[in-house]
């Protein structure tokens, strides 16, 4: 199969913005930085507005665009024309493509899932490993994710805890994110978690991590979205499902993955702290007793 050019997809675009972006100018980084961060705007509007708007000259976004392979900027404009058009569809019109559908339902989302976790793993290694060793040396760690990025943010953070009780969950409960940034310090990690459409609250988490000088760990659906261009570490999970919502089952694979790493990097002192919290929890009568517990005594 021939490789994607930056002419057949905006994703494939924004994968050749990120790779070249530190061998271009400082004129053409603002305006390849735009383009990333501004893909509507950039679909809508005169060449003169984007070019004010990312602070370069006109001439610049004709230049930049023939770097990138384009004639000139109509072309390169075409293709956020393009994803504008093809932007995703709303949950109600998948939900109502969905309605009456004939077929095995359930062979396709299982085949499609397994598709999911295949990608998932095979673009990870690398990313699964920087992430671990990110966290391993934080002081602290903070994990955040909502609405539908909820439960692979919440999994990360019940396991994580196991071994080190000091993880914070950033729920926002009863309204209080911002009181829940505030204990955000310079130095520790945040893990945000948020897949297209992306939440304000994780936007928000990620922007104020940054400004305190916290590391950010990034877990998205690309590697351009408004969480990962602000990462230091960015996982990239795959979201698709032939249902009305995105898929989450990635992702929690994803997080069990990362805290598989930070255990085998832990060594005896996760064992032990592990051992502690398990023998905590049935003490605590967190568990239902069974016939099997009844047989060992």
């Amino acid at each position: 199969m021939q490789a994607a050019t930056p002419h057949d997809s905006y994703a494939a675009l924004m994968d050749l913005i990120k790779a070249r972006h530190a061998e271009l100018s400082p004129q053409f980084q603002a305006g390849a930085r735009y383009l990333a961060d501004h893909p509507d705007e950039v679909a809508v509007s005169s060449m003169r507005s984007v070019a004010a708007r990312a602070q370069v000259q006109s001439a610049a976004l004709v230049r930049l665009a023939q770097q990138l392979g384009f004639a000139g900027w109509p072309e390169l404009k075409a293709i956020f024309v393009e994803r504008l058009r093809a932007g995703p569809a709303g949950y109600a019109a998948k939900a109502g493509a969905l309605a009456g559908k004939d077929g095995n339902l359930v062979a396709e989302m299982f085949t499609v899932q397994q598709h999911n976790l295949a990608t998932t793993e095979n673009a990870n290694h690398a990313a699964l490993d920087a992430a671990a060793n990110l966290l391993q040396a934080a002081p602290r760690v903070h994990v955040a994710g909502f609405r539908a990025a909820h439960p692979i943010a919440y999994t990360l953070h019940y396991l994580y805890r196991l071994l080190r009780p000091s993880v914070q969950l950033l729920s926002g409960q009863g309204g209080t994110l911002e009181m829940d940034l505030r204990a955000l310090q310079a130095g520790e990690a945040v893990v945000v978690v948020s897949f297209a459409p992306y939440s304000s609250e994780a936007l928000l988490v990620t922007q104020a991590a940054r400004q305190t000088g916290c590391l950010v760990v990034a877990i998205s659906d690309s590697a351009m979205s408004p969480l990962a261009l602000q990462a230091d570490a960015s996982i990239v999970i795959a979201v698709d499902s032939p249902s009305f919502f995105p898929s989450i089952v990635a992702g929690v694979a994803a997080v069990e993955s990362l805290v598989e790493l930070l255990v085998a990097r832990a060594g005896p002192d996760a064992v032990t702290a592990i051992g502690a919290a398990e023998k905590q929890l049935r003490t605590l009568g967190a568990y239902a007793k069974t016939s099997n517990d009844v047989k060992k005594k």
